[in-house]
């Protein structure tokens, strides 16, 4: 059996039989006006963050949703997609596309704007997307990728690019992870399968977005998820596990690199009214500006009174570039 194998025997049996701590988020479940989300959907929730921001889905949006779990995301994303077929749910596991199906028609129940049609479920998978080049808005995956080994990694998110639009946003949520792991955690399928084993270093995790094509990277949040203890897991030291949620914009490459946003700002404080880096940078007088790390390295190297932060692992938009 391969490591995919036991990946989708593992979705199956949470498919028939909801695992409520299977992939286990602190976000809590959006609340929005008219929008009721069944308990079932609630308990079959095996993301480790959210890919659902209202930022992202402006104009009724197409959108595509790889893994769909038991369709909280799906919903959530339809509530935002008010059409027929507005959002694509793929995966490859017939018990949990049957469970979707059964959770919308309890979404009707609940929810008076809701059809099932908002959402067409279809066969297929990440390795090889069942959707046209270019017509997709926005596309997501929660607590998947980090599942797959680096090559099937790179074609998951070369599909994900295909799809999408000029100037549409992949939204992801996944496990990261800065140490090294023993072979023998990485070789766990069962492990990986759980969401913790295939964790990569961030840098790592950008890099596969990057080299895909993607020309800016939002880093919008970074907590703790999980720890693999001795006591408990095949290692000789704590692992710590974090999550993020992160959207690779499919804007064109800029040609010194991809603009990463960390979370850091720029705040002007001398004695005139504003600053201008004369490369597409204006920093009013005590104002904080969002800038990428490009942008914070290079304000660094000028001759100015310019407070740079940290990066905080925040990004919520109205950055520099």
């Amino acid at each position: 059996m391969s490591y995919l194998d036991a990946t989708n025997q593992l979705y199956k049996e949470a498919a028939l039989e909801p695992n409520v701590g299977l992939c286990c988020t602190t976000n809590p479940v959006w609340q929005l006006p008219g929008l009721s989300i069944p308990k079932i959907m609630q308990e079959m929730n095996y993301g480790c963050g959210s890919t659902v921001s209202a930022s992202d889905l402006v104009n009724d949006p197409k959108v595509l949703y790889v893994g769909v779990g038991g369709g909280m995301e799906l919903l959530q994303f339809a509530y935002f997609s008010r059409q027929k077929g507005g959002v694509i749910g793929v995966d490859v596991v017939d018990e949990m596309l049957q469970a979707s199906r059964d959770n919308f028609a309890i979404a009707e129940n609940e929810n008076p704007w809701f059809k099932s049609e908002f959402v067409d479920l279809v066969k297929g998978s990440a390795l090889d997307l069942p959707v046209a080049d270019a017509s997709i808005d926005v596309a997501a995956q929660n607590c998947l990728f980090n599942i797959f080994k680096i090559d099937d990694l790179k074609k998951a998110v070369a599909e994900m690019y295909r799809v999408l639009k000029p100037h549409g946003r992949l939204v992801m949520s996944d496990p990261i992870c800065e140490q090294p792991m023993s072979n023998e955690l990485r070789n766990d399928d069962r492990l990986r399968a759980l969401c913790l084993s295939g964790s990569i270093p961030l840098k790592d995790y950008v890099k596969v977005l990057t080299d895909a094509g993607f020309g800016t990277i939002e880093i919008r949040a970074r907590k703790s998820y999980r720890v693999l203890s001795p006591n408990h897991y095949p290692t000789d030291e704590l692992i710590y596990i974090e999550s993020i949620e992160v959207a690779a914009i499919k804007d064109p490459m800029p040609e010194d690199g991809p603009c990463m946003f960390t979370g850091k700002t720029a705040i002007y404080y001398g004695n005139d009214e504003y600053y201008d880096d004369q490369k597409g940078h204006v920093l009013l007088q005590n104002q904080p500006l969002a800038i990428c790390d490009k942008t914070a390295a290079a304000l660094a190297q000028e001759d100015a009174e310019i407070h740079i932060s940290e990066s905080t692992w925040h990004y919520d938009g109205g950055g520099c570039c």
